[in-house]
């Protein structure tokens, strides 16, 4: 006898919505989505699947029905809030702070010596804005240099277009940019090369997002709780045994498991400590930029401050 449709809905009622599984969209090229895939692998325990799919947050607002959850720089995060504030932060990966490396034999000893140079990056990303933000803390203002695009590298040999090729070979003076093409384009200087880092000045602060709507579904937003606390057992590991990921690191992005050795210490893998205190103010300083360049009006700070929410990460550090 078949059950009744009555029947079977109140049965659906008790055992609660199923939700098929946890999407995620995030780039799987850098070292910064690591986590995700270790905490998948190693920690997660939610009542239905997390899979990994390429994207970012821009999949997220663009095709909210496809992804439950993606990954990005808050660059991206802000530049897709101004148009869907149904966009939710709700924990930092990683905050990574960026270098640039420049050819000494361009006459560069300090930042203030960019002026007038040609300097790799990619505008509309966080290194664009981490660029524009750094030189001006020396004085140098935009348009008192030339950008000039190209590619990352994530191993040497670096080919043709990408940034520590360009450096190498005369057509920069130097690049800013994540990791780990810096490190190699240093690598090839060798003692020609100068690094510049200030991570309080600007630091990637690279975080995880749903939507209002996803964060209201108990069923759905258990399982984002249950990844939240899969990432924070996952950071534990990042932060106090490195030397035991670095080999799936490599495998995972394309590199030399030396070379993540070398630039795992500009990676501040985030942990229990899940949202910074000076996010908010950080994330208004930046908009106000983004919105010049993208020529918008700023976010008004009271509507970031709901773009962060910190409920999911209590959640998880409770369960």
């Amino acid at each position: 006898m078949r059950p009744s449709i009555k029947l079977v809905g109140l049965a659906s009622l008790l055992l609660g919505a199923h939700v098929e599984s946890l999407k995620i969209a995030t780039s799987l090229q850098w070292i910064e989505y690591t986590p995700q895939a270790y905490a998948i692998k190693n920690f997660y325990k939610g009542d239905s699947p997390a899979t990994l799919q390429s994207g970012g947050v821009m999949t997220l607002a663009s095709s909210p029905k496809s992804v439950d959850l993606a990954a990005n720089a808050e660059t991206q995060g802000l530049k897709q809030f101004a148009n869907h504030r149904d966009l939710r932060l709700i924990y930092v990966i990683v905050e990574v702070g960026y270098r640039i490396v420049a050819n000494k034999a361009s006459g560069i000893t300090t930042l203030a010596d960019l002026k007038g140079k040609r300097i790799g990056t990619m505008p509309g990303t966080s290194a664009g804005y981490f660029i524009a933000k750094y030189l001006a803390s020396a004085g140098v203002k935009e348009g008192e240099y030339t950008v000039v695009s190209g590619n990352v590298c994530m191993k040497a040999p670096c080919g043709a277009g990408t940034f520590p090729q360009m450096l190498a070979s005369g057509r920069i003076d130097a690049f800013g940019i994540w990791e780990p093409a810096v490190e190699l384009g240093a690598e090839l200087l060798k003692d020609n090369a100068v690094v510049f880092k200030n991570a309080s000045i600007y630091r990637e602060v690279y975080s995880l997002y749903s939507t209002e709507d996803k964060l209201k579904d108990p069923a759905m937003r258990k399982n984002i709780v249950a990844f939240v606390k899969a990432l924070n057992q996952a950071s534990d590991v990042y932060n106090n045994k490195p030397e035991t990921v670095y080999q799936s690191v490599a495998s995972a992005v394309g590199m030399d498991p030396a070379v993540v050795a070398a630039v795992w210490k500009d990676h501040k893998w985030s942990g229990p400590t899940g949202i910074p205190k000076d996010l908010l103010d950080f994330m208004v300083e930046e908009d106000q930029y983004l919105a010049r360049t993208d020529r918008r009006q700023p976010v008004p700070k009271e509507a970031l401050a709901k773009f962060i929410d910190e409920s999911v990460l209590a959640e998880a550090l409770k369960s």
